[in-house]
């Protein structure tokens, strides 16, 4: 598969995100397309990681088909065949779509991301260590770094469309949502990420944390949507390495980071875009590691159609 930085497709474009392009196919459906764009520090690189599209989408879908009944979600289908199938006018594209696309439910989303940590790592540790609070909210002391949290916090953030999203109190959530909405979210972020979790765990991958997102159909009801339980939006760490009182080694985009700090304290790099140019081999390191983290969940290589 050819890495994509970018689609075009004879559908009304109405999003452009750091990874996914959005279009509308009508008034009920929403195409989402997930190219192999690469961000990190917030800086989008110029160089795209083959297959890692694929990974977040075919990742996302298989997500979807384990969860059953219990929670609904947003995905009619991700099989290009399918989709070309139910939206005509890209049946010329279907190789722009092979492994890439899910066609959706539209809805109104919800503007929260909800995350939901089940092991106190990243910006929750850093916040921890210096004042025994996440969010502004104390958390028991003695805790230590990648240890794990029973039970899970449910710890909510606004969305930004760039940056850094804001960690906000779940009293501050129900001011914007309401406290029955903001009651449904954090029950529906605990079961899916325990089912995903639990699934996970079974595969030798911990999910440290997560963040889902969820809409409104116009009937009411709520959908989890966009991207579940991926690289991108989760911190995956190998079982079989896991040592808590440290930072641990995570199926993601490490690699890529690692190589842009060096370059940052090497001060090659500001930290500000443009972001210096990636090295084959970064690239590719990075492309593996989204593979094998489809491999390790699904017990599949990925297969693309």
């Amino acid at each position: 598969m050819v890495a994509m930085t970018t689609s075009d497709l004879p559908l009304e474009r109405i999003a452009r995100g750091k990874v996914r392009d959005v279009y509308a196919v009508d008034r009920e459906r929403l195409l989402l397309v997930a190219t192999d764009r690469v961000s990190a520090y917030d800086v989008v690189m110029a160089e795209a990681i083959p297959m890692k599209g694929a990974v977040l989408t075919q990742l996302s879908a298989w997500w979807f088909r384990q969860l059953g009944d219990g929670v609904r979600h947003h995905m009619i289908s991700a099989n290009a065949g399918e989709i070309a199938a139910a939206v005509p006018a890209l049946a010329p594209h279907r190789a722009q779509l092979a492994g890439r696309a899910m066609l959706c439910r539209r809805g109104t989303v919800f503007p929260i991301e909800c995350v939901i940590r089940g092991y106190l790592s990243g910006s929750a540790w850093r916040e921890y260590a210096a004042g025994g609070t996440l969010a502004g909210e104390k958390l028991p002391a003695g805790l230590s770094e990648s240890g794990r949290l029973e039970p899970p916090v449910f710890s909510p953030a606004t969305k930004a469309e760039s940056g850094h999203d804001e960690n906000i109190t779940v009293g501050r959530m129900r001011e914007i949502l309401g406290a029955e909405t903001t009651a449904e979210l954090e029950r529906l972020t605990r079961l899916v990420y325990t089912r995903g979790r639990d699934v996970a765990e079974k595969r030798g991958i911990i999910i440290a944390d997560t963040k889902f997102e969820f809409g409104r159909l116009p009937t009411g009801e709520i959908l989890l949507i966009d991207e579940v339980m991926t690289p991108d939006s989760s911190r995956f760490w190998p079982a079989d390495g896991y040592v808590p009182g440290r930072p641990q080694p995570s199926f993601d985009k490490q690699p890529l980071r690692d190589w842009l700090d060096v370059e940052r304290h090497a001060g090659r790099w500001n930290g500000e875009a443009p972001a210096p140019r990636l090295p084959p081999e970064v690239v590719d390191a990075t492309s593996r590691r989204y593979l094998e983290a489809y491999r390790r969940l699904t017990g599949a290589d990925l297969r693309v159609s």
